[in-house]
């Protein structure tokens, strides 16, 4: 059983990472820079990008891959063509079938990503695809200055678990 300070402080370290998201995407306005964003529930993912129109100004373009991506320089270049948005949003990577093909090709093209988009690149990521970049694309990953975590890691939710079953 999860105890109410658990919740509450999962919230506010969801608001806390939110913050740090929208700042981590105006420093870099104009630039290219790699924001990973882990979450592993889609429902706290939704209520992070909530609060993000809340702290952002920014006008933020999102993509939601489709299972059948199998490039993700080729997936952003076409949904964005000519166009340099302010910041962009990468969702779906859970959902890829040849995810493995996809984060190899990503880091084979990191190159490009810097060359063309003049903009921040949010990638949400949950744990098992954050340890496929750690280990088939660590190049294109060390791009990203740290991974901002949505989350309660599940350590620290057996943590809080056991102090709850324990007061």
């Amino acid at each position: 059983m999860i105890s109410l300070s658990s919740s509450e402080n999962g919230t506010v370290s969801s608001t806390a990472a939110t913050k740090r998201l929208s700042r981590a995407m105006m420093v870099s306005g104009g630039e290219f820079s790699l924001i990973l964003a882990c979450c592993n529930s889609v429902e706290r993912q939704q209520q992070a990008l909530n609060l993000l129109t809340e702290f952002s100004s920014a006008d933020i373009d999102e993509i939601l891959l489709s299972p059948a991506t199998d490039t993700l320089y080729t997936a952003i270049t076409n949904a964005i063509g000519a166009t340099q948005p302010e910041a962009l949003m990468v969702r779906g990577l859970e959902s890829v079938l040849e995810i493995n093909q996809l984060i190899i090709s990503t880091n084979i093209m990191r190159d490009e990503f810097r060359k063309q988009f003049r903009f921040p690149l949010v990638l949400w990521v949950n744990d098992e695809i954050l340890r496929k970049l750690v280990w088939l694309a660590p190049d294109f990953k060390d791009w990203a200055a740290s991974t901002i975590r949505f989350d309660i890691p599940h350590n620290q939710l057996i943590e809080s678990e056991q102090q709850a079953m324990s007061a």
